[in-house]
């Protein structure tokens, strides 16, 4: 969305931007290194640290900062008052019952997916992986199935304005980096309507993907299974997952 410059407020703009500074990577951050992640002078960074931890947002020890539970209100009330993690909550559930697999609808943010919903993993222990599978984990779109599948949604000139520049960043052996690779994948997720990633994100970590596309046919997420441990073929998948994922998502699409 864009706004008039008379209407865009440049110290909320800061503020967001030291908030968005913490991450997995840097979960404690002092004055320079939120200024440096920012985009801000030293001086201003430390005033909007500082004012964050006023308000409860940040806690500090009077160097470093870090986020205190206060800012799971924005998550909360996201989770609480949108229809699609709502809307999607029993179908993951039904599928996680069904297969005793964890299921997951994401959502892409710029070069990022976001986990908007998720099920259990029945039966078998839920294991935390590097990046997490909580709700509101943030992954990197060119590495996950959920990813390729919503750039896949892309025009391809805007898939290719998304790719101009963007650093793919290497997260395994198996991490495809090269523009052109991933322009490839992009295109046969684009066909299949479908995307298989095998341990890009992670080592030991497979995941297949569908879009979830409302009464309109546009895409407003993307449905996926993860799965660890056993390593499995990608026509495995397709046999037996793939038919259940297509299925939840015409199942879903009248309720988008």
């Amino acid at each position: 969305m864009s706004i008039a410059k008379a209407d865009f407020i440049e110290g909320i703009a800061k503020g967001m931007a030291v908030l968005e500074s913490f991450d997995t990577e840097r979960q404690r951050l002092n004055a320079t290194l939120a200024a440096e992640r920012a985009g801000l002078t030293r001086a201003a960074a430390r005033r909007h640290l500082l004012t964050l931890a006023h308000l409860g947002y940040l806690e500090t020890d009077g160097s470093y900062f870090w986020m205190a539970p206060k800012v799971l209100r924005f998550s909360g009330s996201y989770l609480a008052s949108s229809r699609l993690p709502r809307a999607l909550q029993p179908t993951l559930n039904r599928l996680a019952a069904q297969t005793g697999e964890s299921f997951s609808a994401v959502v892409l943010d710029g070069e990022e997916v976001v986990i908007v919903a998720r099920s259990g993993s029945y039966g078998t222990p839920t294991r935390v992986l590097a990046y997490g599978l909580h709700l509101g984990a943030r992954l990197p779109a060119h590495a996950t199935s959920t990813g390729r599948v919503l750039l896949a949604a892309m025009a391809p000139t805007q898939f290719t304005q998304w790719l101009k520049g963007r650093h793919l960043a290497r997260l395994t052996p198996r991490t495809v980096t090269q523009a052109r690779g991933l322009r490839q994948l992009i295109a046969r997720a684009r066909k299949d309507d479908y995307c298989f990633a095998s341990e890009e994100h992670e080592l030991g970590v497979q995941a297949l993907a569908v879009p979830l596309r409302d009464m309109q046919g546009h895409t407003v997420a993307a449905l996926n299974v993860v799965l660890s441990g056993t390593r499995y073929q990608e026509e495995t998948l397709q046999r037996e997952m793939l038919p259940l994922l297509f299925e939840a998502a015409r199942e879903v699409r009248s309720l988008l």
